[in-house]
């Protein structure tokens, strides 16, 4: 079984490949085309698996290249996204080309060459602030930021062709992952790296929002579960630890993993918009259960430190740490 990972050279998506290789799939990684010849993250996976992998650049909102890249796969995991919320107040049209139009691409091509299992990625901010919790997925839709209504067009585009064609359309809602590789403009590396680099005081946004944090390996393990199954065709389902953390309780797990005495400083050039900030995030993770038979094996607070641990011990070796600017506010 052949399949297409958009997005590859990211967080979740390299750490996917990984996984995909390991368990003996043929992987094909679709990886944004740049003059650097870089692939992302997938530079930096396990010498064992490199060359193990074919890789294909192109871009998601180029149709032809698209084409190419779907027209010998038998499965797509979808990806590839622009995800920086801060980035989509700045500049919302490219969110649109990317998460909307980027989506409807893959989709057409998937239609067209008739593959056997499309799993879209979504994400928990399209619920924006719970209105109840633990947060079903039948929890309304609310684009509170350019980014969550981009990504809530891309879900509805996605249902459409499951819909109007039949295309075997499964919906993934990861809640907020974290772990090894992922980018400072999320809360989690941001406090890291100002830990690991010496910092007393933390630079943050608003700390009572509370999230529902999923390490990356559950993450990977139930994009795994929905690709090996047959259910949940038209269905969304979320991916959360059920397990709900203030930003601001967040820091001090991290400073206690990190056995670091810290002070926050509200920074005012990290709040969202008022009406933008989602204030409260907190997974009902059932429906994964009985449907593909997933669970989070880092949930509740013990999961949640071990998972802390990992991260922080990846970002603490120095050839990792080196790669970040935390002294630069990362839109």
């Amino acid at each position: 079984m052949k399949i297409l990972i958009t997005g590859a050279d990211g967080f979740i998506g390299s750490h996917l490949t990984e996984a995909l290789v390991r368990l003996g799939y043929d992987i094909k990684a679709f990886v944004l085309y740049n003059s650097f010849n870089s692939w992302g993250w997938l530079d930096k996976v396990s010498p064992e698996l490199k060359n193990k992998f074919e890789v294909f650049s192109g871009d998601i909102r180029d149709t032809n290249g698209v084409r190419e890249a779907v027209k010998d796969c038998d499965a797509i995991i979808h990806l590839a996204a622009l995800i920086a919320i801060p980035y989509s107040y700045h500049s919302p049209e490219t969110y649109i080309d990317t998460n909307v139009k980027g989506t409807l691409n893959i989709l057409q091509a998937a239609k067209e060459f008739n593959v056997d299992r499309f799993i879209h990625t979504s994400t928990s901010e399209v619920y924006g602030t719970a209105k109840f919790v633990p947060i079903t997925e039948n929890h309304l839709l609310q684009g509170q930021s350019p980014y969550s209504a981009s990504k809530i067009g891309a879900d509805q585009l996605a249902f459409s062709f499951f819909s109007s064609f039949a295309l075997p359309v499964v919906t993934i809602r990861p809640f907020n992952t974290y772990g090894p590789r992922q980018s400072a403009r999320a809360v989690i590396p941001t406090i890291i790296t100002q830990i690991a680099n010496g910092k007393k005081e933390i630079k943050l946004g608003s700390i009572s929002p509370t999230r529902d944090f999923n390490y990356i390996k559950d993450t990977v393990n139930g994009f795994i579960a929905a690709l090996d199954s047959k259910k949940g065709l038209g269905e969304v389902i979320n991916l959360g630890s059920n397990y709900e953390v203030s930003i601001g309780d967040t820091a001090e797990i991290i400073a206690e993993v990190m056995n670091a005495d810290i002070k926050i400083i509200n920074d005012e050039k990290r709040y969202r918009p008022k009406d933008s900030e989602v204030e409260r995030l907190w997974a009902d993770n059932s429906k994964a259960k009985e449907l593909f038979g997933w669970e989070p094996k880092y949930g509740n607070r013990e999961g949640f430190y071990k998972g802390l641990e990992e991260t922080a011990k990846w970002f603490l070796d120095s050839k990792n740490l080196d790669l970040y600017k935390s002294n630069i506010y990362n839109l």
